[in-house]
């Protein structure tokens, strides 16, 4: 090979289940990628279909929709550069996840993902046969080989594929965004240039699909294992990377965008998730309650980044438990973000369930349901205004509360898409801090006072749970790595606020199955990855 190899790393988003709408999408990603002289295009794993397509893989009319627009590509593709597409591929009944190279109309190899994810949040089991052996292709004089994703996270494939002959590992991915997960992902891919001595080219899918958010971040590491290339985070892309033939190795050249800190990472992958959220269901915007507290304010200060502020209603619905510096603040965030802005005082609803219910409650004491009640009429208010506009409402409860229960189902659980689901409370304050380092949105105080529901006279959160500094590591320690009240008395914190803590979260299972859906950025969030059963005998804290 004397020539220089040009290979663009497809970073696109592609909606799960749109198949003519992603076939567009591959031609033009195509069409840009002729136009930068690109020798090969790579786009992310099962882009035709999106990722993940679930139980759509079953249904009758999207494996025909698959077929049509396989041949369909065929033609629609340019001669040059050859394109590497991920799809399912149906073959009688067994089904693969797999991708093609087209080039001048012509499938010219087709390689089927050998290693299948199934843990976490990937299942791929359920629906995928694994394939066999290496797929390796000519492009530019080189011989390159074809990896999905999973295959490139163990030894084997890469193996195969260099003892096949191949000088260059090409992979496809949809590798979801957790924290820290790009700093695994180069590790990885050093860890394979070392062992074969090959460069590996990694284009990983962005945007948005359900709970699921994908960074970007589209690599490339040399045959030494260093990254000479690094696509932007959350953002669409066509990158391009540059191999010079040489002695021992050759030279790459890229373009190479530093890495975002954690809370900017989060941040962005939270305003994606939304943004996308809303925008592939169709809805003209969102409907926020806002409390005066910490959890709404972020959770509006990332509706606005994510959709401007014109598609954003925010709702405060203050009680008679509602403070002063409450109405003050959120008035001032919602005026200051420049967002429609109602007052709706739930006062006379409130009055109204009291009474209706004296007879029913009479000797009774004063317990949660009353404050129940007020977040049931708050979520009535809310769904109206949605039903009514069209408007999806966000959420605003924070993973910690999820954990525990400290929420109200059909009260402020209720709604379509809950941003901050899994992010800790703790980190709710991080991100806000950070936030405010762009533009000094959120009210200091809002940040600075202890936080409260407000549901009763003098409410802190301190007098239902244990203080978050404590509370949150504990349950980082159940949820995110499994540890036993033992295990985690051990690193030093009360046997009987563990107990307690654990005990809590297995109670409260029924509430998370009913909870909206919500942006995924930890190793280990509620909804895909968390399969606990509502029934069990099982007690944590006795373990």
């Amino acid at each position: 090979m004397s020539t220089r190899l040009r290979i663009a790393l497809g970073q696109v988003d592609f909606l799960v289940g749109d198949i003519p709408g992603n076939a567009g999408r591959i031609v033009e990603a195509a069409r840009r990628a002729e136009a930068l002289g690109a020798d090969v295009l790579l786009l992310p794993e099962l882009c035709l279909s999106g990722y993940p397509p679930e139980d759509l893989l079953f249904h009758r009319g999207f494996r025909s929709g698959i077929t049509e627009w396989m041949a369909r590509l065929r033609e629609a593709l340019p001669g040059a550069p050859a394109v590497v597409v991920g799809y399912p591929e149906y073959d009688g009944d067994t089904l693969y996840n797999s991708a093609a190279v087209f080039r001048g109309g012509t499938i010219v190899a087709n390689h089927r993902k050998q290693l299948l994810p199934n843990y976490q949040v990937f299942d791929e089991k359920r629906y995928f046969h694994p394939g066999a052996g290496p797929t390796c292709f000519e492009v530019g004089g080189l011989r390159a080989a074809l990896l999905i994703c999973e295959d490139v996270w163990q030894p084997a494939p890469s193996a195969q594929a260099r003892q096949a002959g191949a000088e260059l590992g090409l992979v496809i991915n949809a590798s979801p965004f957790e924290q820290r997960k790009l700093a695994r992902r180069e590790a990885v891919l050093r860890e394979r240039a070392l062992e074969t001595g090959m460069a590996f080219v990694y284009a990983n899918l962005v945007g948005g699909q359900d709970e699921l958010v994908f960074d970007g971040q589209s690599l490339v590491v040399d045959a030494g294992g260093n990254v000479v290339h690094r696509a932007p985070a959350f953002s669409e892309d066509i990158g391009i990377a540059e191999y010079v033939p040489g002695r021992p190795a050759g030279t790459w050249t890229g373009e190479i965008h530093e890495p975002f800190g954690t809370e900017h990472a989060v941040y962005e992958a939270i305003v994606t998730g939304v943004r996308d959220y809303v925008s592939k269901h169709g809805f003209p915007g969102v409907v926020i309650g806002l409390s005066g507290g910490i959890d709404s304010a972020l959770v509006l200060a990332m509706a606005v980044d994510a959709l401007g502020a014109e598609r954003v209603h925010a709702v405060m619905m203050p009680s008679r438990f509602t403070s002063t510096i409450s109405l003050e603040d959120a008035e001032a965030m919602a005026r200051g973000l420049r967002v429609r802005y109602s007052l709706l005082p739930i006062e006379a609803m409130f009055e109204a369930a009291l009474e209706t219910l004296a007879a029913e409650f009479r000797g009774l004491p004063e317990d949660a349901t009353e404050e129940n009640i007020q977040a049931r009429c708050r979520g009535i208010l809310l769904m109206a205004i949605s039903n009514k506009t069209g408007r999806i409402v966000l959420t605003t409860g924070n993973k910690s509360e999820m954990a525990v229960g400290y929420a109200t189902l059909y009260g402020d659980m209720a709604g379509g898409f809950a941003p901050i689901k899994d992010c800790s409370k703790l980190l709710v304050y991080r991100l806000a801090r950070w936030r405010n380092t762009r533009g000094a949105v959120i009210p200091r105080r809002i940040i600075d006072r202890p936080p409260s529901a407000e549901l009763r006279d003098d409410q802190k959160d301190t007098d239902s749970l244990p203080p978050y500094e404590i509370l949150d590591p504990i349950l980082e320690d159940f949820i995110e790595r499994d540890l036993s009240v033992r295990e985690i008395v051990e690193r030093g914190y009360d046997a009987e606020t563990v107990a307690r803590v654990l005990e809590m979260v297995r109670r409260n299972e029924y509430k998370r199955r009913q909870a909206p859906p919500g942006v995924r950025i930890s190793a280990r969030a509620f909804g895909r990855d968390w399969r606990y059963p509502i029934t069990s005998g099982y007690r944590p804290g006795r373990g």
